[in-house]
């Protein structure tokens, strides 16, 4: 049979559990690039195929076999992106245990609760650095008796039970195992992937096979239809983070195509220009992040420079709508003649930022802007956005080639039902959705209803063609003293879109009106001081009447789509930024608001002083 897109997802669908997808495709097409990664020491791009990352997967399998590990085990990893990651969690998988998967960039006391609270029995990772910030926690991991490191030679023994490997001399002592372990069925778990826990402390999200698998090919068959053959995923969000594990990694590799690992995110965009990869999977802030850029070179461009781009955005924005059959007005004739100068112009130049072949960006996890998408689906890249969480494997509804309406997350997968409850919270039944939590039995009743449907906790809405739309979170909807509601994500996105302002806080439950808290940009802090005649480095000019005023017109001309009474009337400024390592992001960049209301108490008082 000749081995086409069409085949291979035919012969994914005959596949039940993960760790099937490798062998498969090593059989069929053993000499096919499975992974690309750089090598530092080398200098140059590491290229492997699926036959050769079978065979290291196998050696894998035979260390963990050698060390005696019932069904079940869990094993946590804690890795960048990489070929370590892979073979480490497809072993684990192919001998029946439960892959951990932990954030590379989280806290070492996140980490560590984790760690403890998934009674893993082995923690593998790269750095002896990592381990030690996490054994310092202090918190008592009694099940975990290995460490292993990928990157680093045998450590000195610490004080603490676990036994403590190098990569080499662990995968040694498999080297006489001639006995394999029973692979898993696809009841079994295939993961416990932690939520990242912006309210309190993270929960264990139990994803079995069958939960996973189908979720892939319910994906390939709607949001992400046949990856060609030689298609390149270029991989840069954490494979801890499920949208990435399932649609970077899984799928990719179930559909017999390369994925090549970023760098790092400081080198993204010299990635993108080299890899010239032909599928991305991110999430906003990603697309949000270039779009800022093109703003922020526009802005220092001339007049004509901003002409050309903002009607090019313009025509090609008509030209989308009318493909995928939004309202909105048509190309007219002048349009139509001046778009190929335009094209070639403005957008060929934007699309070859991001390597010139990219035919599919996939974007989830958060709403992606409406100026943002309106400007990459104008200039030829439609963005499709999908919506789901760590609960349903990920992906529930997702937007498609065929039918793209940005200011929708698109219909429901195939196999997933969804409705709105109560408060419109859509709920979701699907074969993707979890087993339960982890050890919280009390926490997975509560996350269904009594008829068996997921309660998703956010609010939804269908358009007149079956277009689902997320129109907020019930848990995270301010409602101020006088009974209006709003968005506090929504607002904080808006805000963003200002260069000015590097991240946004809005608050404003039970209060009056609504205040925000807002980090700024120092570069574009000096530029904007120096309109008001102010010193930039002084700390009073942050704190000067006629800056707090200048700083609420630009945030209110950011929000002025919003009603009336969701504008915000008060500001805190500050130059900290919000991260991973100071406790005020999650690992998917989400505002942890339980720390940020904590940390800033003294301020929002402040800010509502003298108001009932």
């Amino acid at each position: 049979m000749k081995d086409t897109s069409q085949s291979r997802y035919e012969a994914l669908c005959q596949l039940k559990t993960l760790d099937q997808f490798v062998p498969a495709r090593a059989a069929v097409a053993p000499h096919t690039e499975a992974l690309r990664q750089f090598d530092r020491r080398t200098n140059s791009w590491e290229r492997i195929s699926y036959r050769d990352l079978n065979d290291r997967i196998t050696q894998w399998r035979k260390a963990f076999a050698k060390m005696g590990f019932v069904k079940g085990t869990r094993i946590a990893i804690l890795l960048p992106n990489g070929v370590d990651a892979v073979c480490c969690d497809q072993a684990a998988l192919a001998n029946g245990y439960t892959p951990v998967p932990l954030h590379a960039i989280d806290t070492a006391g996140s980490s560590a609760f984790i760690l403890a609270d998934s009674q893993a029995s082995v923690l593998v990772t790269n750095r002896l650095s990592r381990w030690d910030s996490i054994f310092l926690t202090g918190i008592e991991m009694p099940n975990l008796k290995h460490v292993i490191f990928t990157d680093e030679s045998a450590p000195a023994p610490r004080n603490c039970s676990a036994k403590l490997w190098d990569l080499e001399n662990w995968l040694a002592i498999g080297h006489d195992v001639t006995q394999l372990p029973t692979g898993p069925k696809e009841e079994d778990l295939a993961a416990i992937v932690y939520t990242s826990g912006t309210t309190g402390r993270p929960k264990g999200v139990m994803l079995t096979h069958k939960n996973v698998v189908r979720n892939v090919i319910n994906t390939v068959a709607t949001v992400l239809p046949n990856p060609q053959p030689g298609d390149v995923f270029l991989s840069f969000l954490p494979l801890s983070h499920t949208f990435e594990r399932m649609a970077g990694y899984y799928l990719a590799l179930g559909m017999g195509c390369t994925i090549v690992f970023n760098r790092s995110i400081q080198l993204l965009a010299e990635d993108f220009r080299t890899v010239r990869p032909n599928v991305i999977i991110s999430v906003p802030r990603i697309y949000e992040r270039i779009y800022a850029k093109v703003q922020n070179k526009l802005n220092r461009s001339s007049s004509t420079v901003r002409f050309l781009f903002n009607w090019a955005v313009e025509i090609g924005w008509k030209r989308f709508c009318q493909q995928y059959g939004i309202e909105g007005s048509k190309p007219t004739l002048l349009d139509k003649l001046i778009w190929p100068v335009l094209n070639r112009m403005v957008s060929k130049t934007l699309l070859s930022q991001f390597g010139g072949q990219l035919r599919i960006a996939i974007s989830g996890g958060a709403a992606l802007n409406s100026k943002v998408a309106k400007v990459f689906c104008g200039l030829g890249l439609p963005i499709i956005q999908g919506y789901g969480m760590t609960e349903s494997s990920p992906i529930i509804a997702g937007n498609s080639p065929t039918y793209n309406h940005p200011d929708s997350v698109g219909k429901a997968l195939p196999e997933t039902n969804v409705r709105l409850g109560e408060d419109n919270e859509i709920q979701v039944k699907s074969p993707s959705i979890m087993k339960g939590y982890w050890n919280r039995s009390e926490d997975t009743q509560k996350a269904f209803t009594e008829d068996g449907w997921f309660k998703t906790g956010d609010v939804g809405a269908f358009d007149k063609d079956g277009f689902l739309k997320i129109v907020g979170r019930i848990k995270e909807i301010i409602v101020t003293s006088t009974g209006e509601k709003v968005p506090p994500v929504d607002l904080e996105l808006a805000i963003e879109m200002d260069p000015l302002f590097e991240q946004a806080y809005v608050i404003g439950e039970n209060r009056p009106f609504i205040s925000a808290i807002v980090s700024l940009n120092k570069d574009e802090w000096n530029q904007f001081a120096a309109t008001l005649d102010l010193d930039p480095d002084d700390p009073e000019s942050l704190m000067a009447t006629v800056t707090k005023n200048a700083i609420l017109k630009r945030i209110k001309t950011a929000v002025k789509d919003f009603p009336q009474y969701a504008l915000p009337r008060n500001v805190h400024l500050t130059f900290e930024h919000w991260t991973i390592d100071n406790g005020l992001l999650t690992p998917t960049l989400k505002l942890k608001r339980k720390n940020l209301n904590e940390k800033y108490a003294p301020q929002i008082q402040a800010l509502y002083a003298g108001h009932r």
